[in-house]
């Protein structure tokens, strides 16, 4: 009876929705500061605070029922809390592999949710060949924090929910790292006919190697990370990117750390509401007037969230940026 029940109970968990639908709002104070209707895209109010549960969740559930008994992932922060988030819920163990950079408050968020945790070299990329490795075993899945269709797919839809919610942007700001959720935003635009709004693709200074690589015109790895905004910090872009940018209309921007952090504090007072610095690089943009935005309302911004962070730390990235 009792194994009967757990496997209602892990088919029944199979066909639940990871994410949720966020709202879409008017900001008066985001227009205000850009002089153009600045709509919000709440994802910071996801279970996990972040977008990440949208393609994580999506990937994880296809491993299960692909078979997969234990998920692996890498991640310096929300892909990792998300992966241990969509497991819980899908009654299957997780590992979640972090760099040494990532903090014990973020450490413990993914461990409160059921995940073993454990540490490997200096970087997400060090973090992710580890990972691979543990993945090998036959019973096991990686989940990649970024890279793959299945990712993308889930994170469209949030384009699909806008579509529904509020009136078709004239250009969408996102915040890039990894480039998963850039890439689920035009496939998702390019599923509900928005193919002909452009986006504005906002990384921060020491963290941009989409641009780096658009410049290129090839994937371009970065020697190291060098910003505040630990979740942005993906060395080198999905290949993906590169493909969309030749099909899609992608502008740069690049926030320094202090307008990111300004983002972040500037957005707390406004609204009340704690995101990280990776998601204050895109609100940087309006509320530094980026040239690019200005004629070009109603404007959407993706308001990614993050969920590693607190008042203290943002109190300490205030200091630490000057």
């Amino acid at each position: 009876m009792i194994c009967l029940q757990r496997m209602g109970q892990r088919r029944h968990n199979l066909r639940t929705t990871m994410h949720r639908v966020t709202p879409l709002w008017l900001s008066e104070a985001l227009s205000a500061a850009l002089g153009e209707d600045v709509w919000m895209k709440m994802d910071c109010f996801q279970p996990v605070a972040s977008f990440k549960i949208r393609g994580i969740g999506r990937l994880c559930r296809e491993m299960v029922e692909q078979g997969a008994a234990r998920i692996v992932s890498s991640s310096g922060g929300n892909a990792g809390y998300a992966m241990a988030y969509a497991c819980r819920g899908l009654g299957v163990p997780a590992t979640v592999v972090v760099p040494a950079t990532t903090s014990e408050f973020m450490r413990a968020k993914i461990r409160a949710v059921g995940a073993e945790v454990l540490e490997h070299g200096d970087s997400w990329d060090d973090a992710h060949a580890h990972a691979s490795v543990l993945a090998a075993d036959p019973d096991a899945a990686y989940v990649h924090p970024f890279d793959h269709p299945a990712i993308w797919e889930g994170h469209a839809s949030l384009v699909e929910e806008m579509a529904n919610q509020g009136p078709k942007p004239g250009v969408m700001i996102v915040s890039v790292g990894g480039g998963g959720l850039l890439c689920g935003i035009l496939e998702g635009m390019h599923r509900v006919g928005w193919s002909d709004v452009p986006v504005l693709a906002v990384e921060t200074e020491g963290a941009e190697s989409f641009k780096a690589a658009a410049d290129a015109g090839q994937l371009v790895t970065l020697a190291a990370i060098r910003s505040v905004a630990k979740t942005l910090g993906a060395r080198t872009v999905t290949a993906k990117l590169l493909e969309w940018k030749k099909r899609h209309e992608i502008v740069h921007w690049i926030a320094t750390d202090r307008q990111s952090v300004d983002g972040c504090l500037r957005f707390l007072d406004d609204h009340r509401i704690l995101v990280e610095p990776a998601c204050g690089a895109a609100l940087a943009a309006v509320y530094q007037r980026c040239g690019y935005l200005q004629g070009r309302g109603p404007v959407a911004v993706e308001v990614c969230g993050g969920a590693g962070v607190s008042l203290e730390l943002l109190r300490q990235w205030d200091c630490q940026v000057g």
